[in-house]
């Protein structure tokens, strides 16, 4: 049995309208008996919220079939006995990370970590300096991040992503990030135990040629690129070879079907 891990933006909807074909595609999986869950890098809302959001569009899922990088890192936190984060998230976000005891937002030390995800146009100078206060204020804080995803494509066009903060966070402060989202195969491991599926049986659809294909591939599925979302031509010209590429997420029961003929 191949199982599936779906993006979210980009493949099954963009903005707040659903791709063409997506809610068909996603019902005759349950249909089949396919098992799959949503992979996603956001971390601009939490779960509950993805549920509603897609309910609305007229696709099926609960909170337990989805992953998202602040689910895992609040996971991690826990396994490591840290608590009193610094969370640079949206407040609706802030709730996976309940009984952790976040950092006051106006402190500038004592942070147990510094987790970042996307903040969009809540990004301003102030707000990351003082992330980077807070890890230069004690060298054993560890930076958080929730995914590396470097850009997106909202209704008004791309956007940067976490990815590009990250990185200005990792070069100044001289730390490495721990990253708890795509790319990261551990991020990659934890969605394939969801499903109970050996990895070389898995296939991961998504719409960014690095973070979806390219992660996926070195934690050893199958990559598959949408031509939605993010998509552009110039991605098949890198060195990313993607294993297959679909139109849309529509495509994707019938291309399942032929591969397990």
């Amino acid at each position: 049995m191949t199982g599936v891990l779906l993006d979210l933006d980009g493949v099954v909807y963009v903005g707040d309208e659903a791709i063409a074909g997506a809610p068909e595609a996603v019902a005759r999986l349950d249909a089949e008996g396919v098992p799959y869950c949503y992979l996603t890098n956001t971390t601009s809302r939490p779960r509950s919220a993805i549920v509603a959001s897609l309910a609305r569009l007229g696709v099926g899922a609960d909170a337990e079939r989805i992953l998202t990088p602040a689910v895992a890192a609040a996971a991690w936190l826990r396994r490591e006995g840290i608590e009193r984060p610094a969370l640079f998230v949206p407040d609706a976000t802030a709730t996976e990370f309940a009984g952790l005891e976040p950092l006051a937002p106006s402190a500038d030390e004592g942070a147990g970590a510094v987790v970042v995800g996307d903040l969009g146009e809540g990004w301003e100078f102030a707000t990351l300096n003082r992330a980077f206060r807070l890890l230069m204020a004690d060298p054993h804080v560890p930076l958080v991040a929730l995914g590396l995803t470097r850009y997106w494509r909202a209704p008004d066009g791309l956007r940067l992503d976490v990815g590009a903060f990250v990185r200005a966070l990792e070069h100044a402060s001289g730390r490495e990030a721990v990253v708890l989202g795509k790319p990261d195969p551990a991020f990659y491991g934890a969605a394939v135990a969801a499903l109970g599926v050996d990895p070389s049986d898995v296939v991961m659809v998504g719409d960014d040629i690095r973070s979806d294909v390219d992660g996926a591939q070195r934690a050893g599925l199958t990559g598959v690129l949408v031509r939605t979302g993010k998509f552009s031509p110039a991605d098949l010209d890198g060195e990313v070879r993607p294993d297959a590429v679909l139109d849309s997420i529509a495509d994707l029961p019938d291309w399942l079907a032929a591969r397990r003929r």
